[in-house]
Formats: structure tokens, sequence, C-alpha cells
């Protein structure tokens, strides 16, 4: 009760805060003499004396504005003035709360020809838009618009090229303003060339649904590439070929089009180099896209063995021949109907090389595997899917075709602990959904929406391990050929509901009701193949049919109030969700029936123009899945075999958040911070009785919470004067968690710290430089017998670019990386790459000698901490790499 009174109080002083601060606000509208808008008119709030400017912004497309008054301003201490080329400038004092409406007439007067020449960046911004000039921040050495991006103050790239703005991940990329790659957005930054981008605009507030524009708050920020007039003209592509020692190739062809009836970027690509082309098709929003259909594929029950990917960048370890072909289509028709086709497919062979010694330690014990595997893996990816999209200021319609078909073959040998292990995995996933959305806008201004998801997916499993592995476990110590271990989850899946919004200058009701449908089966068998071939299960334990259905009727009600200073969304869903599940091998038969409510408030405050407060809470009632719930034992891996002894894994996962984003546009300045707490509890709990062969695990109906911290913060600014982009962030996660293992209770701590900065410099239109430091630091620490495990890893990444003249281009680059640990030796490893391209201008051709890894390291060595699990990993690497590229555009 004390908490609902003090939540109604908080919501009330939020809403009585904005109210007052709404009073501050100047707005009116700029228009010329014959009456039509006048957008992009700079509006100057000043004193009196028009000596001094308080704030500023520019007009919309519709020549409307709004400024914020400063705490503590007097309006009628105050001047507004407007401006604008070719236009004379008015100005004109604030009286009251009235609107300061500006009639500008044309100026004739005839302006002398000035030459300015200035190469000072400048953020253009309107609104909710900021604008990049391409030209401001890029170099001679910039292929792609991607190139580019790493470079924009305030835009940070992850390693996997997950673009952030001012510390919050992107939601979309948009090319001219269309959505031709949903959030694949890889495929873009990796292949468009810089050359044809003309802007790079960050877009906050994102909300592409236009009859849901200024009705429905979104916190979304998503980038816009804007293509030059001359670009949008004509086919683009960027074509490059090389070949090289030892026996080495790469091959990217590619054609685009950026018109605004049409756009397309298709290519094919092809190399043995360790560029892992599968990172191109990562879906960097795939959690966002889980929650808007409630629902997620079931995942892969087997595997050959957990393998750490080491901390390198792919190329640097990966032994791959790839080749892609990927084509993105999207027709604009009349009335804003779009149709939209993207479907590649990727064939791949990578082997990986590794040694790994893992160490558990465990109150009175220690266990150790030693393991050595070389691994080998053909993976083969299809994926099609059709879009028809119709976005309309009163009808919104999306309809989306979607088909995967994944299948793979992995081989692996192995050594582990002395024995020799022989397995091959073969995994094949094909999966099916339509997902159907449709919004439309009455007369009465109210909104209706119908929405309906359907989905099946399956994935067949099957791996073979043998001769005689663990025989004394799997068949009685008696000699076998083969352990043959299948698993296969079909799924089915629905969601359906119907929504009515009303919308009002103040707030916008949002109503839903639906039902959801999942039904699934999973069924597994491990079997043991005797030497004269015939086949039987390991025990009467090792199979399982197990089937599962989980029905959900659901009401929701929606809050939005979508104002300028204050924006807020309170939802607030119910749930009646009943799931059985039963197996008759095992005279399992159960039902839960749970009613649920799973509230969520977010706020957003203007603080000033540029600059917002976040806040965030969310509780949400979660249950497990199908695979928590298998009574049979399934060996997941080489050495882990898995059952459940419980009912079904019920969880209370609350989330609370605070940030500040702070800009200022003038100076390239950003800076954010963010807090979050997240607790969850359980009613489940995994227990692991660990050997040196074996990892068996159940699941256990004990109580069990994990409690989380993570604070993070990011700085970048541009100096003018040393024409560079200095970033930095820092981040702090504090987890707790409770594990049972070989019948001991064990309470873990682990903290994790991390830094960065970075320095990106064009010295001038020769020289650029660029130069980033992470250090990273990791301690775990368990109440049992005091044991504690720390370790320290920096990464230095420095890059050196040179152009002598227009027609030779020369970039040095290395990264330095050493991790240290107590009681093991320091780490040490110094990669080098090395590039020189010249320009042979008649053939309008450019010529590229490139040397990765040319210091030869054919070796890493990478310690990993988890727990009370330490893992020493070593890798073989692929060395040096010659490779000389033929590239031309088109």
């Amino acid at each position: 009760m004390c908490l609902m009174r003090y939540f109604i109080l908080l919501l009330c002083g939020l809403l009585f805060s904005a109210l007052c601060f709404a009073q501050g606000n100047i707005h009116g509208t700029v228009k010329d003499s014959m009456g039509k808008a006048v957008p992009f008119a700079t509006i100057n709030l000043k004193n009196k004396a028009g000596n001094a400017i308080v704030a500023y912004t520019t007009t919309d497309d519709k020549g409307v504005y709004n400024l914020t008054m400063p705490s503590g301003g007097i309006p009628d201490s105050l001047l507004v003035e407007a401006r604008c080329i070719g236009y004379k400038g008015q100005a004109k004092a604030v009286i009251g709360t009235a609107p300061v409406d500006f009639v500008l007439k044309a100026s004739v007067n005839e302006l002398q020809a000035v030459v300015i020449k200035s190469n000072r960046p400048i953020l253009r911004v309107n609104g909710d838009t900021l604008n990049y000039k391409v030209s401001d921040f890029s170099s001679a050495q910039d292929r792609t618009i991607g190139d580019v991006i790493k470079k924009l103050p305030g835009v940070a790239v992850a390693a996997d090229g997950t673009i952030s703005y001012n510390g919050k991940s992107i939601s979309n990329l948009y090319i001219g303003g269309d959505n031709l790659l949903d959030d694949k957005y890889n495929i873009a930054t990796n292949t468009i060339p810089q050359g044809v981008v003309d802007n790079v605009q960050v877009i906050q507030n994102d909300q592409p649904v236009k009859v849901l524009q200024n009705k429905v708050m979104t916190e979304d920020v998503a980038l816009n590439l804007t293509i030059k007039k001359g670009a949008k003209l004509q086919l683009v592509g960027q074509e490059s070929i090389g070949a090289g020692l030892p026996g080495n190739y790469d091959v990217n062809l590619n054609t685009m089009m950026f018109k605004d009836s049409y756009k397309a970027i298709n290519y094919l690509k092809g190399n043995n180099t360790g560029d892992d082309l599968q990172e191109e098709l990562v879906s960097h929003n795939f959690g966002d896209y889980s929650q808007r259909i409630d629902n997620s594929m079931p995942a892969a029950v087997l595997s050959l063995g957990s393998v750490n990917d080491p901390a390198l960048s792919r190329d640097r370890y990966l032994f791959d021949r790839s080749g892609l072909i990927n084509m993105n289509n999207l027709v604009n028709l009349k009335k804003n109907v779009q149709l939209k086709i993207n479907a590649w497919y990727l064939h791949d062979t990578r082997r990986q090389d590794y040694s790994q010694n893992t160490t558990i330690f465990l109150p009175g014990d220690t266990v150790h595997y030693k393991e050595t595997q070389h691994n080998r893996s053909v993976p083969n990816i299809l994926h099609t899917q059709f879009t028809l999209n119709v976005n309309r200021d009163k009808y919104y319609l999306n309809d989306v075709l979607l088909m995967d078909n994944n299948r793979s073959v992995n081989y692996s040998d192995l050594n582990t602990n002395g024995t020799l292990v022989n397995q091959v995995f073969k995994d094949n996933s094909l999966n099916f959904s339509n997902e159907f959305n449709l919004i439309k806008s009455l007369k009465s201004n109210n909104i209706i929406q119908a929405y309906s998801y359907i989905s099946h997916s399956a994935e067949p499993e099957n791996r073979v391990i043998g001769p005689d592995y663990n025989a004394g476990i799997f068949n009685h110590n008696v000699s076998y050929s083969q352990l043959l271990q299948n698993v296969t989850v079909p799924s089915w899946y629905t969601n359906n509901y119907l929504s009515f919004k009303i919308p009002s200058d103040h707030i916008t009701q949002s109503f839903r009701t639906g039902f959801s449908v999942q039904s699934q089966t999973l069924t597994s068998n491990l079997n043991v193949v005797q030497a004269n071939n015939s086949i039987n299960a390991v025990s009467d334990s090792s199979i399982n049919h197990l089937n599962w259905t989980r029905k959900k009727l659901y009401a929701e009600a929606a809050y939005d109030l979508p104002g300028s200073i204050l924006k807020v969304n309170l939802t607030l869903p119910v749930s009646l969700q009943q799931i059985n599940y039963s197996d008759s091998l095992y005279a399992l038969g159960k039902s839960l029936t749970r009613l649920y409510f799973n509230p969520q408030l977010q706020v957003k405050y203007m603080t000033s123009i540029e600059n917002y407060l976040t806040l965030l809470y969310n509780y949400r009632n979660q249950t497990g899945t199908i695979e928590d719930l298998y009574r049979g034992y399934i060996l997941t891996d080489y050495r882990s075999l898995y059952a459940n002894n419980a009912g079904l894994t019920e969880s209370r996962n609350q989330i609370a958040a605070i940030g500040f984003n702070y800009r200022k546009a003038l100076t390239l300045f950003f800076a954010s911070i963010n807090v979050l707490y997240n607790h969850v509890a359980s009613n489940n709990i995994a227990s692991e009785i660990v050997t040196n062969t074996l990892q068996q695990r159940v699941v256990l109906p004990y109580p069990n919470s994990i409690n989380s911290w993570t604070v993070n913060g990011t700085v970048s600014k541009y100096s003018f004067g040393l024409k560079t982009t200095f970033s930095g962030g820092v981040q702090w996660r504090s987890t707790g968690s409770v594990q049972i293992q070989n019948n001991a209770l064990l309470p873990f701590s682990t903290t994790a710290e991390a830094a960065n900065i970075s320095a990106s410099t064009k010295v001038n239109d020769q020289v650029n430089f660029t130069y980033k430091a992470t250090l990273a630091q990791t301690d775990s620490h368990s109440g049992a017998e005091a044991s504690a495990f720390h370790i320290n890893q920096l990464l230095q990444e420095a890059s050196f670019n040179y152009n002598p003249t227009d027609d030779i281009l020369i970039k040095v680059s290395g990264e330095h990386y050493f991790t240290r640990q107590q009681g093991n030796p320091d780490l040490k490893y110094f990669f080098a790459d090395a590039s020189a391209r010249f320009r042979i201008k008649k053939w309008k051709t450019d010529l590229e000698l490139d040397v990765n890894n040319f210091l030869n390291v054919k070796t890493y060595n990478a310690l990993y901490l988890s727990a009370n699990t330490f893992m020493a990993s070593s890798y073989t690497l692929p060395g040096r790499i010659f490779l000389i590229k033929l590239m031309f555009n088109i």
C-alpha cells in the first residue's frame, strides 16, 4: 500500500513539474508574405538588449518552432528573433504565453560574393533530428559508410557492428528514409560507399508509423543515410577482386541503387581470409522482435562442447572458405505502398584448432579438464523474407512472410583427459512465420489495430560419438561402436490481438485484448550402437516424449503522454495463462494456471532543449520452457548429461533504471550515464554433480535468486582546434548468484569493470590517426572456502593513414593484447597490418597490396573466468596473409 501511494505521488509530482515547466514554453510560426511556411529558419531567444542569446532552435518543415524559456526567466524581458537566408530578419517581444508569429519579407539586397574557407564540422539540428555531414568526418582511406560512422562524435560502433548513439543502441538504419534492411544494417555499413552518402541523420524518438506519430511514446533512436542527388540517378557499385598467399582469395561484387522509387543492395562475396560473412547477417534487435511477438524459438539443445571464441577480431583466428549471395530490393509504389524482398544464401566451411584447460574449484575438491579439439563445421543458411508495407497518415499495413532453412554438419576430433572422442553433429532448422499488422485511424480520430502472428519451427538434431566413450556409464563397461543422441522440438505458435487507441491533445489511451497458443513436443533418445550393429537405449531414463501446450488470454491498458517536455508511458497488462505438459514414459501429467500482472512505466523528462532524464520500471512474471521439464537424460555435449526433477520454473523479474543524456550540438559534446538494477527470483535451482569425466545436472525445486547492478557512462567530444573526436566510457557490473555443485550450496559474487578511451584525429587532408585503449577487470568471489579469482586485460588499438598524393594511400594498424592473472604468466600479443593503395586514373581502378598479421603470430592464449570456473585456452591462428586486390567502381 505504501509503495502504491509513493508511486501515485511520484507520478503526480512529475505531471505537476511538467505543467509548471510547460508555462515557460515559447512557440509560434514563421511564414513568408505569401502565407507559406518558412522551414529551417533560425529562432533565437535573446534578452531585450539583444546582446545575449539564451536559447535557440529552428523551425520544422511546417514553419513551427518551440523554445524552452530558461528557468527563472521573465517573459517580458525577452525577445524572439527569426532569421533565414533570403529574408529580412525580425525580432518581437515576448508577451505572456501568447504565440510569437512572424511574417518575413523577402530580401532584395544583392550580397557580395564571399568565399568562406572553413573545415569546422557543424551539427545541424532540426527537432529530434541531428545531421552529420559525411564530408566533415571522412578521409580518403574510408571506403564504406561504416568507416565514417565510427568517427562521428556521440556515435559508437561495437565489434559486432551494433551502432549506439549517446549510449543507446539504434533501432534501425534507414536509407533515404526507407527501411530496406530492418535491423540487419551491417549489410549497409559494410557495403555502401561513403562517397554516395551526403548526411548521416540521428533520429531521436523515432516513430516510423505515421498513424501513431505524436500519439504513442517511443524511445527509439534510428539512423538515416541521405543519398547525394547524383548517386540517386545511377547504378552504384564498388567491386574488388583479390588473390594472395598462402592460397588466399577475396571477392566482392555488388550493385546498388538508391532512387526514391527503388532501392537495392545486391552482392556476391567470397573469401578464405577470415572475413566472417555471417556477421553481415546479424539481427541487432532480435530481443525486441521476440518481445513483440511474445515468443522465442526453441534453442538448439545439442553441441560439440563449450568452445569460447577468443577476444580477437574474427579475421585473426578464423579459418574459413565462405560465399554469400545477398539480395535486398525495395520498390516504392504509388500512395506510400512498398514491396520488399530480402533473401540470402551463405555457404561456409570453417575449422578451428584449440586446446583448453578447465579448472572448477569446489569445496574440498578441484576438478580438471584438459581438452584438445579439432573442429570443422559446414553451415548452409538460406533466408527469404517478403514484406508488404503501406504507411499513410490514416492507414498502416505491414505483412511479413519469412522462411529460414539452416543446415549444418559439424565434425570434431577431441582428446579430453587422455580419452579420444570423435563426434559428428548434424543440425537442420526449418522455420516459417507470417506477421500481419493493420492500424487504421477512424473519422473520430480514434485508432484501431489488428495483429496476427503465426509460426512453425522444427530443428532435428543428431550427434554421433564413438567408439567406447565412457563405456562404464553408457554401456555397462562393454565395448560399443557409437553413441547416438537425437533431439527434436517441433513448435507451433500463434499470437493475435485487437487494439483500440483514443488519442487526445494530452494523452493517448490504448486498450488491447488477445490470445496466444504454443504447442510443442520434445522427443529425444540416447542410444548405443553395439559392435554387432544392434541398437538399444542407454537406459529407460534416456528417452523423452514430452508434450507441451501453453495458452494465454490477455488484456492491456496503456497510457501515453507524448508531450514535448514530459513523455510518459504506463502499461498495465493482465494475462491468464494455462500450461499443460505430459510424458507418459514417466507418468508425468501436470497443469498450471496463473493470473499475471506485468506493469511497466517509462518516463522521459526534458531538462532542457537538448538534455533529458529517463526512468524505467518493469515487473515481469515469466515461466520456463519445455527444455526445463524433460525427465529423461539428454547428453547435451560430450561431458554434460542433463535432466530435470522439478516442476515448471516460475520467475519474477524486476528492472529499475534511471539515466541522463546530455548533448550540446553546437560544440559537438555528448555524454550519458545510466544505472540499472535487476532482480530475478525463481522457484527452481540447478544442481550439478561434477567429476573429471562428466557433468550431470538436474533441476531441483528450491528457491533461487539473482541480483545485479549495472552502471555505465559515455562521453564524446569533438575538439575543433585538434580536429579530433575524443571518446570514453566506463562500465561496472556486479552480479550475485547461487549454485549447487556436488551437493554444496555455493554463493557467488562476480564484478566486471571496464573503461575505454579513444581518439580519432584528422591532422590534415593527408594524415589521420586513431587510437583506442580498453581496460577490463573481472573478479569472482565465492563464500565457500573464501575462493577468489582476478583477471586484468588491456587492449590497445591504433591505426595511421597517410596519402602523400591523391593516387597513393598508405595504412598501418596494430593491436596489442595484455592479460594478467595471479599465478599465471602474463600474456602479451601484438598484431600488425599494412596496406598500400595505388590509383590508376587512366583505368579508373585502384590496386591495393595488403599484408595482414605481418608479424606472423600463429598462436593465441586467453584466460576466462566465470563464477568458480577458470579456463585457459590456446588457439591456432592463420598467420601472415599477403593479398593483392583490384578495386573499381561502377
